[in-house]
């Protein structure tokens, strides 16, 4: 599935301008990073692309038609093709792991099954291999409400990894895991993408993973796109201008720095605290 935003800009219902004449266009099967400074819109263009948010103005275009013209059935039906990580997931406490994974799919299941499900889990073999692509697989049968912060946001990865999306939206997804799990969450998405063909648009705050994972960067700020570029063209300079009001230092998750880090010059990454 594609996506273009043409001049797209939103204000909230509080005045705050959140973008402003943002147009893109992605290809299916892309994998892009969205990366700035807190505040620079990167959560709010990711639900735009979502169709959780509806832009004030210009348009926005998914597989060329405008789903703001369709149906109510036929957006719904658009959007259980679209999966999406949040930062912190909206999953009851009460519900086990099993349950919170296996509602990926309830977009796609029949109501029987989807009812079903809620009482006898369906395919608790298919949960836990998706929990187990996350180093996730031995809480399968645990409440949600005795998790992590951290555990929760890979919950919420591993739903959308069973959920087979034609598009996945990571807002944020793994700023509550440490270095190496999320390291492993990325890549996680990132191959699912690569086998299935998804297109996958994740806004990171921390440079490192996205120069890591993903061909092409976005860099936003202040609600507007700075830079679109493929991640080779990327230079220090730019990155550190992107980033110029969180100081001299780039904001990064702590992963090993990799050649492609390297080739941009980026030698002052900051850890930031993580649980």
């Amino acid at each position: 599935m594609s996506f273009r935003l043409d001049r797209a800009g939103l204000v909230h219902a509080n005045g705050h301008r959140a973008l402003r004449d943002v147009s893109l266009a992605l290809e299916g099967g892309e994998r892009v990073a969205v990366i700035g400074p807190s505040g620079a819109g990167k959560t709010t263009l990711v639900r735009v692309l979502g169709t959780s948010l509806k832009p004030s103005e210009g348009r926005l275009f998914i597989d060329g038609g405008d789903p703001w013209q369709l149906g109510a059935k036929a957006l719904r039906r658009l959007r259980a093709r679209i999966g999406v990580v949040h930062q912190s997931p909206p999953i009851p406490g009460r519900l086990r792991v099993v349950t919170a994974v296996l509602a990926g799919r309830l977009g796609t299941w029949p109501a029987w099954q989807s009812i079903a499900s809620l009482v006898v889990p369906g395919d608790a073999a298919g949960a836990r291999a998706a929990l187990d692509r996350l180093d996730l697989g031995d809480r399968v049968f645990d409440r949600c409400d005795r998790l992590s912060g951290g555990q929760l946001q890979r919950v919420g990865i591993a739903r959308v990894l069973y959920q087979q999306p034609q598009i996945v939206l990571a807002d944020e997804p793994v700023s509550a895991l440490d270095p190496a799990l999320a390291d492993l969450s990325v890549g996680a998405l990132v191959a699912e993408s690569e086998t299935r063909g998804a297109t996958l648009v994740a806004s990171l705050h921390a440079v490192d993973l996205a120069i890591k994972w993903f061909p092409r960067l976005i860099g936003m700020r202040g609600g507007e796109i700075v830079f679109d570029r493929p991640n080779a063209a990327v230079t220090s300079a730019m990155l550190h201008d992107l980033y110029a009001t969180e100081g001299r230092t780039l904001p990064a998750q702590g992963v090993e720095v990799l050649e492609e880090v390297r080739r941009h010059n980026v030698v002052a990454l900051k850890r930031p605290g993580c649980q």
